[in-house]
């Protein structure tokens, strides 16, 4: 049984507000600020004077009102999809449509599709979970039309779920021929303390029943990429996980997109606090050594094992999983380095836009 964990970054198109764009340091900590100040319950004279200047600051007087209709594809045909959530005639020469609409997104280069589905080939794995997928339609043809000509036999169950950040950033799993999704429970709902919401994108659980009949419990995580609630998010999760132990639940595994390094006080509760094992810590890990002398994003081959000075994502497992894994590891082929390649890619990639995502995908092989 092979299990991976991928931050997809969106088949076919993309929320034009991801599109990576470059951010000065003083800008960031002035969003880290905002977002502080806006969810505090009571806020002062002076918090509202501050978050008026950090409005300016960040330009908020430019942004554009909502699109009224948002460019989208399903099923291989493009249509609209307006305010009132209802699909309109598709854009084609077969219809008199010939007006003007702002599109909410852009499109994903070819080359970035396929590098996409190179990844997930040279994997294999038997249950894939994704993070930031746009809609199950595109996850659907991405399935039965790119992955077969790779020479990957499609997945069986393909699933999935939207979660609370309206820029198409949805969950997924798929599922080889023989296992089958039992149970899905999300944690859109769960609130703070202050009765806000704790996570801004997900915390999702899949129960998986596999071919030999056993049931293994996944739970797909995206945090926040601001501390304060990063760490909310770490606490909740888990909870959850020792819950699920309580329960006599052994076969659990946390995996997804954290947005913190290992040593962050913000995992904490999750990789000090409980008994999960990073599989990047196994002896049988593997990855690319890069080929630089300096430390750069996902440089994990340059470090001892385990270490990785700038790591994202993760795929965590109980220690009775830990012990039934057989190999391990990270492909980055996908992954364009921030200065210059440091590591083997494919070579269909010849600039950022050809690659899969700014996220590897981490796999294991269990016995």
């Amino acid at each position: 049984m092979k299990i991976a964990t991928f931050n997809i970054q969106n088949l076919f198109h993309r929320h034009r507000d991801l599109v990576s764009r470059s951010r000065t340091k003083n800008a960031t900590d002035w969003i880290s600020e905002l977002d502080c100040l806006l969810r505090k319950p009571n806020k002062s004279i002076d918090d509202s004077e501050r978050i008026n200047n950090l409005s300016f600051l960040l330009g908020f007087e430019k942004t554009e009102d909502s699109p009224y209709a948002i460019l989208k594809r399903r099923a291989g045909e493009l249509c609209f999809k307006g305010k009132v959530l209802e699909n309109t005639t598709k854009a084609s020469f077969l219809t008199d449509w010939q007006g003007w609409t702002k599109l909410g997104n852009r499109p994903i280069h070819e080359k970035a599709i396929f590098s996409k589905a190179y990844m997930i080939a040279e994997t294999n794995p038997d249950i894939l979970v994704l993070q930031e997928v746009e809609n199950r339609a595109s996850l659907m043809e991405f399935n039965s039309e790119f992955l077969p000509l790779l020479k990957i036999k499609p997945y069986q169950e393909v699933m999935v779920f939207e979660t609370n950040d309206n820029r198409d950033l949805g969950m997924g799993i798929l599922l080889k021929d023989g296992y089958h999704l039992n149970g899905f429970k999300n944690h859109l709902h769960d609130l703070d303390e202050e009765g806000y919401s704790i996570f801004d994108i997900d915390c999702q659980e899949y129960e998986i029943i596999t071919p030999n009949g056993n049931a293994i419990w996944v739970m797909n995580n995206h945090f926040s990429a601001e501390e304060g609630q990063r760490q909310k998010q770490a606490q909740r999760v888990s909870e959850i996980y020792k819950q699920k132990l309580r329960n006599g639940k052994d076969l659990v595994i946390v995996s997804g997109t954290l947005n913190d390094v290992s040593y962050s006080h913000c995992l904490a509760p999750l990789l000090q606090e409980t008994d999960l094992i990073d599989v990047s810590k196994h002896k049988r890990f593997t990855t690319d050594r890069d080929n630089g002398t300096s430390g750069n994003y996902f440089s994990l081959g340059a470090y001892r094992m385990g270490v990785n000075i700038k790591q994202k994502d993760y795929l965590m497992l109980s220690p009775k999983l830990f012990e039934m894994v057989a190999n391990s590891g990270m492909n980055r082929m996908g992954t364009w380095p921030e200065r210059k390649p440091k590591w083997r890619m494919y070579a269909s990639i010849a600039s950022k836009e050809h690659a899969a995502s700014e996220h590897p995908l981490i796999w294991a092989d269990f016995n």
